[in-house]
């Protein structure tokens, strides 16, 4: 028989509070138990002396007789220093799960992403803010080898065209406003 110092659950519902108990190790976790040893009571201030109630003496024999405590019971039996617990280490514990660490890589892709598409837009605007000065050079550049261009503009001047001047249009149009304006 392997005999066990744990916590038995008493209280109500989201309400708990605990019996340190001595009961052997295979019985129901509320169920009979051998001796009861402390309480515990998580609702109050940890600092609160009346958080962990502990009969020392009676926890000292049970360790004599070789009674293992819980992992929660070890840690109220080393903070009234009666048993030494030894630190544990567990480095995963910080550690996010599978899923969040996926959840965690979409995000990252999708910010890689937003970032990529950020960039090529605004090289495609530094692009376009530069391409108009070269446009604007390379058009002379471009007209300078046709030798063509004056005798098409001299035959566009002798055709008649039906349309007024480019000059006049716009003199008629702000006498126009004006007459508007004045009457």
């Amino acid at each position: 028989m392997s005999i066990s110092i744990r916590l038995s659950r008493g209280g109500a519902k989201k309400r708990p509070y605990y019996r340190i108990v001595v009961a052997n190790s295979r019985s129901p976790r509320d169920g009979k138990y051998l001796e009861q040893i402390g309480t515990y009571n998580p609702l109050l201030a940890k600092d609160s002396p009346e958080r962990v109630k502990l009969n020392d003496e009676r926890a000292r024999y049970w360790l004599g007789v070789g009674a293992q405590p819980t992992d929660r019971v070890a840690r109220f039996l080393d903070a009234a220093g009666l048993k030494e617990r030894a630190a544990r280490v567990n480095p995963k514990k910080g550690e996010p799960g599978e899923k969040a660490k996926e959840r965690a890589e979409e995000r990252a892709a999708k910010i890689a992403e937003a970032e990529e598409a950020a960039r090529a837009a605004e090289e495609e605007a530094k692009a376009a803010a530069a391409a108009p000065a070269p446009a604007a050079e390379e058009a002379p550049v471009e007209e300078a080898p046709a030798e063509d261009a004056p005798a098409e503009e001299a035959a566009a001047d002798e055709a008649p065209t039906d349309e007024a001047p480019a000059d006049e249009a716009p003199a008629a149009e702000e006498a126009a406003t004006e007459e508007q304006a004045e009457g």
